[in-house]
């Protein structure tokens, strides 16, 4: 059953999508510099998307278009920005399921409506996390890991810098049956920064962030998050496949506009976005970092994020996860 709130969203969106032929002509935008707010800081998997977006977007359209880190709270401080932004279209939320299909599962409240304060443009990418330890820890495989996570339940941690690399644990630990303790951080570059130093024990980050490291032998993968192996990383397992049936934790990213912004500049922007997508810069990244291009019409965003939304939630219940 559709929730009131996803229904609503999406009769909008599909009254968005029936106006949109009659403006389609938006070529005055953008007209000045746009920016591009991401909810997590410097080198993380979305701002290095995002900067990529950022370039491409400026040679395109010949206008500066700027990238902003607004990182924190899971994202929250990020999307209340945008949510109260002024919807001409010139400020953008590029984001994750975190705030836009976690957070409310994951918080009694939040300072803004995933659904009713943003406009949905389009699904960017969809892509895989890694569960990453340091070289010299005495885990050299995720049954390793497990076991010891057996054998001193609550003794093992693991950091977090967003909602998809704290459900991913979450989700292990359900599965696995162990119990290991969760140390929140701004974003995913930070926890790094403390599993390189030994204060965490492992943690899973996007591949973009963690494929780096993993390449030059300062941190080592023990499992991907997906149910396939990536291309980029073959060697890699999965957690399926090295013994946690049924595992499979993906994100994916989009972009957002606050919401009130006309539907003509949405299409404009969710146009520009299938067109830069094309490119070989974006193209390169996203092969890279073993990500997978994923665009959608507004509509299309909205659907599969109320689907997103759903799941996530399951996934948060099932893994006993209480609301903050």
């Amino acid at each position: 059953m559709i929730h009131p709130r996803w229904r609503i969203a999406m009769l909008c969106a599909a009254a968005m999508a029936a106006i949109v032929p009659g403006a389609r002509a938006q070529p005055g935008f953008p007209s000045k510099p746009m920016t591009l707010v991401v909810p997590f800081a410097a080198g993380s998997g979305t701002d290095q998307q995002a900067r990529v977006l950022a370039q491409v977007l400026s040679d395109d359209t010949r206008q500066p278009v700027i990238v902003e880190n607004k990182a924190g709270a899971s994202g929250l401080i990020a999307a209340q920005h945008v949510a109260k932004a002024a919807p001409d279209g010139y400020t953008v939320l590029i984001t994750t399921n975190t705030t836009q299909a976690a957070n409310e599962h994951l918080f009694k409240s939040l300072p803004y409506d995933p659904v009713k304060d943003f406009a949905p443009v389009s699904l960017l990418s969809k892509g895989q996390m890694l569960l990453l330890v340091r070289t010299d820890s005495p885990y050299k495989t995720l049954a390793d890991l497990l076991a010891a996570a057996k054998k001193s339940p609550g003794k093992l941690n693991f950091g977090s810098g967003s909602s998809s690399s704290r459900v991913a644990s979450e989700l292990l630990k359900q599965l696995a049956a162990v119990e290991m303790v969760d140390v929140p951080y701004k974003s995913n570059p930070m926890a790094i920064t403390d599993l390189l130093g030994g204060q965490v024990d492992f943690m899973f980050a996007d591949a973009p962030t963690a494929l780096p490291q993993v390449q030059a032998a300062k941190l080592r993968a023990l499992a991907a998050s997906g149910r396939q192996r990536m291309a980029v990383a073959p060697d890699i397992p999965t957690v399926d496949e090295s013994g946690v049936a049924g595992y499979d934790m993906s994100y994916w990213t989009a972009a957002y506009m606050p919401a009130g912004t006309p539907a003509a500049i949405v299409e404009r922007f969710n146009q520009l976005l299938a067109k830069v997508s094309a490119s070989a810069e974006v193209r390169n990244f996203q092969l890279k970092a073993s990500g997978e291009i994923a665009l959608s019409s507004p509509q299309g965003l909205a659907r599969f994020q109320a689907a997103e939304s759903r799941k996530w939630g399951r996934i948060i219940r099932e893994a006993g996860i209480q609301p903050e």
